[in-house]
């Protein structure tokens, strides 16, 4: 059953699991989507992540105790709301040498040879958990076990644009060039942001995702 915590004077926090569940990731999705078509008056800003949802809210216009009763009712109330249709997308990807410069390091770790990575990786089906850490930032649910490799120990300045990355249990692309600390092992042309269009994120939650060997690097 979902909890909700007061994360802070002005913010609660919709805890549906401790684990990186679909269902988990059902529940944030609708809850969000329900609070962002519906608000109470009070909420100012909707954070979902991969099993929670940090609701910020200004407390000169409500009663933090009333607010956090509606909060509950509502994650208790989720059966038989829509979970809005999943796209479905194919990235391209161009695996190792200059684009996947972790490939190695990741094959290494993991025991398997960097051939073996990339077709775990590519054979694997993914689901948009929640977009952050930069516009368009897709947190991508369904990595292999078998590829779940620490965060690098010393963060890159600057990770190039597209660079397809994992870390820990979870997979991700970078939309636009940042520092970064996830193991980059390839690069993709596709878009994950415009900000001509609305939302300018191009993936959205619940969105299913497959990458594609389309070359390597070297």
């Amino acid at each position: 059953m979902a909890r909700v915590v007061h994360a802070s004077d002005r913010a609660l926090l919709v805890v549906f699991d401790d684990a990186m569940t679909p269902a988990s990731g059902r529940d944030v999705r609708v809850l969000h989507a329900w609070l962002r078509e519906d608000p109470p008056e009070a909420v100012v800003d909707l954070s979902p992540a991969y099993a929670t949802l940090l609701i910020r809210y200004d407390p000169l216009r409500c009663e933090p105790e009333a607010l956090a009763d509606e909060i509950a009712r509502r994650a208790r109330s989720l059966c038989g709301r829509p979970d809005p249709t999943p796209r479905s997308f194919t990235i391209p990807v161009r695996y190792g040498g200059a684009y996947g410069p972790d490939l190695h390091d990741v094959a290494k770790v993991t025991g398997l040879s960097e051939d073996e990575v990339v077709a775990a990786h590519a054979g694997a089906a993914y689901e948009v958990r929640f977009i952050g850490f930069s516009p368009g930032f897709p947190y991508l649910a369904g990595l292999p076990e078998r590829l779940a490799t620490p965060r690098r120990e010393a963060p890159r300045r600057h990770v190039a644009a597209g660079s397809v990355a994992i870390a820990g249990a979870q997979a991700g692309i970078y939309p636009c060039g940042s520092p970064g600390g996830w193991n980059i092992i390839g690069r993709t042309d596709f878009v994950l942001f415009d900000p001509a269009l609305t939302p300018g994120a191009i993936l959205a939650p619940g969105d299913r995702v497959r990458f594609v060997a389309s070359g390597s690097g070297s």
